[in-house]
């Protein structure tokens, strides 16, 4: 299966967790088929991740929309057998979509104290690992996301982080739209992890 590894990484996908953003009231009247991704994303910051998981669209090189396209152009550009109104409707889902994905500092250390079988990744640089990663995480490569992808159980726990949470919301909506259910997003700066960082 050969996919796109140029993922919403480096995007300018929203980077605070959806709960804490307001986006204008869910009114489908607002969206229509001639409104630009532009003006959509501005509305609606988190439509971008909803768009991603829902229809791999906008998140990797091979798939990206221009912003000056309007809806109904992107769901023809790709082919996409949903109406518009079925669209208009993950653009209006998209917040609660991605706020399912982020998860706090305190969830992930309970959940590791609980003995929880999860998979930590890093989606940090190789230098970033090196200088510190949180105890028992793996780093994100290109081997180890095909890996994933090819041979996991769609239902494995996984949770990403990163330095300020970009790049870990990013991997964790990749993995989201492959079918990975359970891929979260670390909230927070892992500099104020209380479970330490190990070298290695």
């Amino acid at each position: 299966m050969q996919r796109a590894l140029e993922s919403v990484e480096g995007s300018d996908m929203p980077t605070a967790p959806a709960r804490d953003r307001e986006e204008k009231p869910a009114t489908s009247s607002a969206i229509c088929p001639d409104a630009t991704m532009a003006d959509i994303l501005q509305a609606y910051p988190t439509a971008k991740i909803g768009l991603f998981i829902r229809y791999h669209i906008g998140g990797c090189t091979s798939c990206s929309y221009q912003l000056t396209d309007t809806l109904a152009e992107v769901r023809q550009n790709y082919s996409i057998e949903d109406s518009v109104e079925a669209m208009v409707a993950i653009i209006l889902q998209s917040a609660s979509v991605e706020a399912k994905i982020h998860i706090s500092q305190e969830e992930l250390a309970g959940a590791l104290e609980r003995g929880e079988n999860l998979r930590l990744l890093d989606a940090r640089s190789a230098e970033e690992w090196q200088a510190g990663h949180l105890l028992g995480a793996q780093p994100v490569t290109v081997e180890s996301t095909f890996t994933a992808l090819d041979s996991w159980p769609k239902e494995t726990p996984i949770v990403f982080y990163s330095n300020e949470g970009k790049r870990s919301l990013s991997k964790a909506a990749y993995f989201q739209a492959y079918g990975f259910t359970n891929a979260r997003s670390l909230d927070g700066k892992i500099q104020a992890w209380s479970g330490g960082l190990e070298s290695p």
